[in-house]
């Protein structure tokens, strides 16, 4: 398992998310290409994106089917979200940052029995019942989408 992956899978047990992190021989960078991997719909993955919202890191957990249209602020920088994070954009989990970030979920991630997220590298993801999203972050489920 890359070292990424594995430090993801360690800080979720500490906070007392047990989850199989899988490595996989194919990107899974996008969430066309993490469905296709994980034999899931589109709409199953979460996008962890990071957006500045009043001059602050805010990350927003959204649907992989669905486009952020509902956020007050601008899309970070590569730079913006690894430092916010310490993760490089197309393997940011939803959470398990090194400091905690403000979280905005995606109510539509909430109609899934399981969806998969990133787990810190681009070929990296791990599967997550989505009631542990809301438990785990502090965030409430919200329209996030047009």
């Amino acid at each position: 398992m890359h070292p990424t992956a594995a430090k993801v899978q360690q800080r979720l047990a500490g906070r007392g998310l047990e989850v199989e992190v899988r490595v996989l021989p194919d990107s899974t960078r996008t969430a066309a290409e993490a469905a296709a991997a994980c034999g899931c719909e589109v709409g199953q993955i979460v996008k962890s994106l990071v957006f500045v919202v009043g001059g602050e890191p805010t990350m927003v957990l959204c649907a992989g089917d669905r486009r952020v249209t509902a956020v007050d602020g601008a899309p970070a920088s590569a730079d913006e979200v690894r430092a916010a994070t310490g993760f490089a954009i197309g393997g940011v989990p939803p959470l398990g940052h090194a400091t905690p970030l403000v979280t905005f979920l995606d109510q539509d991630l909430m109609g899934h029995r399981e969806i998969w997220a990133a787990a810190g590298h681009p070929n990296s993801l791990f599967r997550v019942d989505p009631a542990d999203l809301p438990r785990m972050t502090g965030a409430q489920p919200v329209k996030v989408t047009a």
